[in-house]
């Protein structure tokens, strides 16, 4: 039952961010749709709304931006509580770190192996 509720939340999300790009004329471009996103997730993981979403989805809330921008709010959260005014700054690079360098590390390796057809 798990997946169809990660497929169902995760599928939403992505459905609500096309719908932004494609009702807007042009308005939106999806740079604004990406910070809009990640945006979105910090405000409901401020405010405690996120969290419920990811206990039910699992993955269908944490691999969109969405849940990006939760896991930054909540590492700034923790490292405010850690270390004060420094620790909203680091709390969120921190708590994103490995999720960050582990795309680019998977980046480097599959451009090693891989050459583009072109």
């Amino acid at each position: 039952m798990i997946f169809v509720q990660a497929f169902l939340v995760g599928g939403i999300v992505c459905v609500i961010a096309q719908l932004c790009m494609d009702l807007t004329s042009h308005k939106v471009t999806p740079a604004h749709v990406l910070v809009g996103l990640v945006t979105t997730g910090a405000i409901l993981s401020a405010l405690g709304l996120y969290e419920p979403l990811v206990r039910f989805a699992g993955a269908g809330a944490t691999v969109p931006l969405t849940g990006f921008g939760h896991l930054l709010a909540q590492g700034a959260i923790k490292g405010a509580a850690r270390s004060g005014l420094m620790g909203v700054f680091q709390g969120g690079v921190a708590a994103a770190a490995p999720g960050l360098t582990a795309a680019v590390v998977f980046g480097y390796f599959a451009a090693l192996f891989f050459r583009p057809k072109g």
